[in-house]
């Protein structure tokens, strides 16, 4: 990878993200034999795609495609109805761990083989397809492991821009390991979180407070009874306009800014929202009860994987919480957006993003992750793993016989997770075209013929095939 040398300090006038994007914009890029340009990219043959089975709607707002994702993106980029218009992209890759992964009845699923640098370009190559599919004002989320997650934040840097970084979300993705090997337990997974521009949907996730939660809020108000926190009044950086100026003959501290002009202080002020010290010194009042929760930060500790909690699973590797997406779903994109995850797999994305009213296509070339979502879509998803077998012999696992607590990542103890909120109840997904790439229908005949059995029969709704 190239370096660089850091350029000289610019004014203080330049903003922090605009500092750093021109320092990054000619060294955050790896070179690697077989790297493509986006010229390149963006040609790629599109896919030919059959219509293989369309619900009773009628119509293609809700899309599942069985094929190559690159050659799928290059098709919908000459789709105007998808172009420009995805708001939220999930995608949870293979993590180059060069394995063959089987689902719990042994059906063989997909094989991650690529590594290296071939891994990165067939990534990178998939992400610019996806930034030209995503609005102006959407998001996207690469889910990866430690091994390829710092090589995925350079590219990701080069295809979205750094100033359009958001987040490395740590995930804790299962139970403390008691490792005999000389290293620390590895329960941790990485979510990295960017955006296509500066304006992006934000729907600021929050967790409810508790008395713990809102220590900080220590002050209570007299006349008022109300409960609140002194914040300063002030943020770094110079400001040469209204709010560098004096405000009730008081300068801002050297090197910083009032965080708002003086004429809304002084409404502050009026309205009693601003606390005065003993020596004169402003802090402006933040209510608890103005407030509708902590905002989430970006450690996650509440969402193992499927396989390692107390829900109802499909049982395909991999596998995601669906609480997962649903605070991604929720959080970067609102009912009637269309989220897409092109590395699908056992549907959870889908039928998350389904389940919270938003549109939806998924791409997968896996004939076992097409006949998984299917089966999904149809009955919902069921228990399976140990604590199963063993409940249903009448027997209790260690954890329920001595403690319904769990460990959490700092040591602490936690609730046992209940099942999904999403998982309590199902509806069957039947809104939705099923597509696939012309050379390959062959390997989900069975599974669209059973798909249809029970779209027509189980599920008493009237369906469409198409013949390829």
């Amino acid at each position: 990878m190239a370096t660089g040398v850091p350029r000289k300090r610019q004014s203080t006038n330049t903003s922090r993200l605009a500092r750093e994007a021109n320092l990054f914009a000619s060294t955050s890029k790896l070179e690697y034999s077989g790297k493509k340009s986006e010229a390149e990219v963006l040609i790629t043959p599109p896919a030919h795609i059959a219509a293989l089975w369309v619900g009773p709607g009628g119509d293609e707002k809700n899309r599942l495609y069985f094929g190559d994702n690159q050659r799928v993106l290059a098709c919908l980029l000459n789709d105007v109805s998808v172009r420009s218009k995805v708001r939220l992209v999930y995608i949870d890759p293979p993590f180059a761990t060069l394995t063959t992964f089987h689902s719990r009845k042994l059906q063989h699923a997909y094989e991650d083989t690529l590594s290296g640098a071939e891994f990165i370009e067939s990534l990178r190559r998939r992400l610019i397809l996806l930034r030209e599919l995503l609005a102006n004002d959407g998001s996207i989320y690469l889910h990866l492991d430690e091994k390829m997650v710092f090589h995925a934040k350079v590219i990701m840097d080069e295809v979205f821009g750094p100033g359009n970084y958001r987040n490395c979300i740590t995930r804790k993705k299962c139970n403390p390991k008691n490792y005999t090997r000389k290293k620390y337990g590895n329960v941790s997974d990485y979510i990295l979180f960017y955006t296509k521009s500066e304006n992006y949907v934000w729907n600021r996730p929050v967790e409810p407070w508790t008395e713990s939660r809102a220590k900080e809020y220590q002050y209570i108000e007299p006349e008022t009874g109300r409960r609140y926190m002194k914040v300063p009044l002030h943020a770094p950086g110079v400001r040469h306009g209204d709010t560098g100026k004096p405000w009730r003959g008081m300068l801002p501290p050297p090197g910083k800014h009032w965080q708002f002009p003086p004429s809304k202080l002084d409404q502050f002020d009026a309205a009693g929202e601003i606390f005065w010290s003993s020596n004169g010194n402003p802090r402006r009042k933040v209510y608890l009860d103005e407030s509708d929760g902590v905002g989430v930060q970006d450690i996650w500790t509440e969402f193992r994987d499927a396989h390692n909690q107390n829900i109802c699973i499909t049982g395909y590797p991999t596998e995601k919480n669906p609480d997962l997406l649903k605070r991604i779903v929720e959080a970067s994109s609102n009912p009637g957006d269309l989220v897409l995850d092109c590395y699908s797999g056992s549907g959870t994305t889908l039928a998350v993003a389904d389940r919270l009213s938003r549109r939806w296509i998924g791409i997968d070339n896996s004939p076992e992750a097409i006949r998984t979502t299917l089966q999904r879509f149809a009955v919902g998803t069921q228990p399976m793993g140990d604590f199963v077998t063993m409940r249903q012999n009448g027997l209790q696992t260690k954890n329920e016989r001595h403690d319904d607590r769990q460990p959490t990542l700092f040591g602490a103890c936690e609730e046992k997770p209940e099942s999904s909120s999403l998982d309590a109840t199902h509806t069957p997904v039947l809104d939705f075209a099923l597509m696939g790439e012309t050379h390959l229908t062959h390997l989900v005949a069975d599974s669209v013929a059973a798909w249809q059995e029970q779209s027509t029969t189980e599920l008493g709704s009237p369906s469409k095939v198409a013949s390829p």
